[in-house]
């Protein structure tokens, strides 16, 4: 089994909730979310026709149990391609429009002090590293 290799994509505060950012990783756009402090990584391409999904506005879920009533929910958990409207929950990388078969590819992803890079085999790339700040890691 191949051992995942790590990448220092952001600092912590670079991130805020609401604002993604992307970054290449190994050829790949990765869109790094924020969610009150948990982080969240998903493929920068929506599965229906490839459109950038980081450009599409993060939302809400909207559901009706009966007919005129909407509960609001998940507020800023959802993100919604700019093309078609298609939505993909950012914790998961889910479809809500096909759930049975469409999502978003997700990538695992840890906040790690500086310290622990530095200890590591691992090479981050072009940032430099501080044992007392703390860095966003991508695992791929």
């Amino acid at each position: 089994m191949r051992n995942k290799q790590k990448h220092v994509v952001a600092r912590v505060g670079e991130v805020e909730p609401g604002k993604p950012i992307v970054r290449e990783i190994k050829g790949r756009q990765i869109g790094i979310f924020n969610l009150d402090g948990d982080y969240y990584a998903l493929l920068n391409r929506c599965p229906h026709q490839s459109a950038e999904l980081c450009k599409g506005r993060i939302t809400h879920l909207s559901q009706s149990k009966v007919p005129g009533e909407v509960e609001v929910s998940r507020v800023g958990e959802i993100i919604k391609c700019p093309w078609h409207g298609w939505e993909f929950d950012i914790r998961t990388g889910q479809s809500w429009c096909d759930p049975d078969s469409m999502y978003v590819r997700q990538f695992g992803i840890k906040v790690e002090p500086g310290e622990a890079l530095v200890k590591g085999p691992y090479v981050a790339e072009t940032y430099a590293v501080s044992v007392e700040d703390s860095y966003i890691v991508v695992e791929m």
